[in-house]
Order: C-alpha cells, then sequence, then structure tokens
C-alpha cells in the first residue's frame, strides 16, 4: 500500500534540533536554579520550556499531516 506524502512543517531540520536542545537545556537548568536561586524566577525557564514544547508540537502535527495534491 502506497503512503500519501507527508506535508513539511513549518521549522526547518535545524531549527528542529535546536528547538530540541533548548527545551532540554531549559528543562535541565529549572530544577537547578530552583534549587541554587531564594526567589522563585525558575518559574520563567517552565513558562520558556513549555513554549518551546508547544511550537516542537505544533510543527510535528504540521508534518504528520497528508501533503496537499
Amino acid at each position: 500500500m502506497r503512503r500519501a506524502p507527508q506535508a513539511s512543517g513549518f521549522l526547518s531540520p535545524r531549527q528542529r534540533r535546536l528547538a530540541w536542545l533548548g527545551f532540554f537545556l531549559l528543562s535541565c537548568q529549572a530544577p537547578v536554579a530552583a534549587k541554587l536561586l531564594p526567589d522563585d524566577s525558575w518559574l520563567l525557564s517552565i513558562v520558556v520550556a513549555l513554549m518551546v514544547a508547544t511550537v516542537i508540537m505544533a510543527d510535528d502535527s504540521m508534518r504528520r499531516r497528508p501533503a496537499a495534491e
């Protein structure tokens, strides 16, 4: 059975790798900052990591759609 061609997302492969790297680094930095900093500024890292994750999921969703013919 032949599969329909898939659409490309709005991120290039390089941008996608950088988004994953940024998400990973922010996700690792937040617990470290929470332990070392006396204030709650580490919450900003979590919010930005969630925003990056949303972009990655939106790009993934576009990539899974069949391409328009």
